[in-house]
């Protein structure tokens, strides 16, 4: 893979991993629009335990070049390089800038409805179905109470099976999943903690925060690879309709982005300061403070107009 094309993808990797910290959008929808989500799914589906005894055989280069392993490590350090930076950043801005931080996503995901609807390529009763039921799950998902569960070791398995199925489905957040869980603040308090233990030498710490993302990673390796294989098969066979059920899952999807919340219930976070937990989607004129309509607005149009330039630097890069 030529330098150029593993910055790209290094890139791309990154909003991805920007997109799964934040709870209601999807890495999985980033990976569509920017042209890699079928080579991801292909590639995962692909790995098996003979890669360690082909290692031996025909040596790490055609290794890695049958497996297409560049792309994959390539993407999963940009990945986990915005995971890193970015969780501190977005929390923050979440919890400063709520209503305009929303309003930004909620025009990235309207983009991309239009985006993943435009592959559709025959419309019938069968893809209206599909859109219809993947609406109405994903937006019975985004009003779901949350659970008080535990962070235990089986349990954050559990969550990073669940998660990472989510994460790769474009139109349902693996973050959001794992607010439902319970397990949102452990998994991010994990990782920004983790950096601080090691620059501060806490290194007691240090373990308890790996051994956390190291139980969602089994889940998720486990997740990832049973959940491929389905993808795979369904984009090889039923791809009009599995398009039409993701447009579905983005549409539902969009209450949970929207700008505007009534808070129902609250949590007690990391910092021991009461944040909102369970919320409904209602109009700016009920919203509880200033509902700054006018810059709403020009984020939705950013975030939009952001999916349709990120729609042609990936048309230009396929050509």
């Amino acid at each position: 893979m030529p330098l150029k094309n593993r910055i790209n993808v290094f890139i791309k990797g990154m909003m991805m991993g920007a997109a799964d910290v934040v709870p209601g959008v999807s890495g999985g929808t980033i990976a569509f629009i920017t042209g890699i989500y079928e080579e991801l799914i292909k590639t995962i589906d692909e790995l098996s335990l003979t890669i360690i005894s082909d290692f031996k055989k025909i040596g790490w280069r055609s290794t890695i070049i049958k497996y297409n392993l560049l792309f994959l490590i390539t993407l999963f350090l940009g990945i986990a390089t915005s995971v890193l930076t970015l969780a501190k950043v977005i929390t923050h801005l979440l919890e400063s800038y709520t209503v305009l931080v929303w309003a930004f996503f909620f025009g990235l995901v309207l983009a991309s409805i239009l985006y993943i609807g435009k592959q559709i390529t025959r419309w019938n009763v069968a893809a209206v179905v599909m859109i219809l039921l993947g609406s109405v799950g994903s937006y019975y998902i985004t009003i779901a109470e949350p659970l008080g569960a535990p962070d235990s070791w089986w349990y954050l398995i559990f969550s990073g099976f669940i998660a990472i199925i989510a994460m790769i489905l474009p139109g349902i957040s693996g973050a959001f999943l794992l607010l439902l869980l319970g397990s949102y603040q452990t998994v991010l308090n994990s990782i920004t903690g983790l950096v601080e233990s090691v620059v501060q030498g806490e290194w007691s710490a240090t373990v308890t925060y790996t051994s956390n993302l190291a139980s969602l990673a089994i889940g998720a390796i486990i997740g990832i690879k049973l959940f491929s294989k389905a993808l795979t098969w369904l984009f090889e066979n039923k791809k009009n309709l599995t398009l039409a059920i993701l447009t579905g899952f983005m549409i539902g999807s969009l209450n949970k982005l929207w700008p505007w919340k009534q808070v129902l219930t609250t949590r007690i976070n990391s910092k021991g300061l009461e944040v909102p937990f369970l919320e409904k989607s209602i109009l700016p004129t009920n919203y509880n403070g200033d509902p700054q309509l006018l810059w709403v607005l020009v984020l939705v149009l950013a975030g939009f107009f952001l999916i349709l330039m990120m729609e042609q630097w990936a048309i230009k890069k396929q050509e």
